[in-house]
């Protein structure tokens, strides 16, 4: 986030020291900007406040273990993320244990635990943008112009990210679970 004005480096370094007033106005400067990008990331608006305030409960845990001023809200939004993250998951995973009934067995149960953490895997090696454009449209279903305007990106510059990051979790994917005959089976058949 470039506007850091609610976030000077004296304040930081102060909070960073444990001065409480400052670790206050820390918190209470950066919660609009967190709850407006877990607004973005997050399925649902009470997601999105349960992140944020979880986002601003660590930061008050541990801003003393921040190492650069500079990185302040770098780390809160990936704070957010992951948050946003994880709540999506365990709602997935209800979803999922709703439907559990139609399991036959264990095995069908790792196997299918085992692909999930494969694909959030392949998820997590996409590169920034790629990623954020993925989760926030094939994953959150936001509508690509939305998407776009959250991200800074015009629509066909969204779609082409998009695109690649479709195309490199495919590939990603064949790869971890491609036929016994290689691991790059699927570039040589023309994937």
């Amino acid at each position: 986030m470039a506007d850091r004005s609610w976030a000077s480096a004296q304040l930081i370094e102060a909070a960073q020291a444990g001065d409480r007033e400052s670790i206050t106005a820390v918190i209470h400067g950066a919660h609009a900007h967190v709850r407006r990008f877990a607004e973005h990331l997050c399925a649902s608006p009470q997601d999105a406040e349960d992140a944020a305030q979880e986002a601003l409960i660590i930061l008050y845990r541990k801003i003393g273990s921040l190492r650069a001023t500079g990185a302040l809200a770098s780390w809160m939004f990936r704070i957010v993320r992951n948050e946003c993250l994880r709540r999506g998951r365990l709602l997935f995973d209800r979803d999922e244990e709703a439907g559990a009934g139609l399991m036959t067995s264990a095995e069908d149960e790792a196997i299918r635990r085992l692909e999930a953490e494969l694909v959030a895997q392949a998820i997590r090696e996409l590169p920034e943008v790629q990623r954020r454009v993925l989760i926030m449209r094939d994953v959150l279903g936001y509508p690509g112009r939305r998407v776009a305007e959250v991200l800074g990106l015009s629509n066909a510059a969204m779609k082409s990210q998009l695109h690649r990051a479709r195309t490199r979790l495919r590939l990603s994917l064949g790869d971890m679970t491609g036929p016994a005959g290689g691991p790059h089976d699927s570039e040589a058949a023309g994937a």
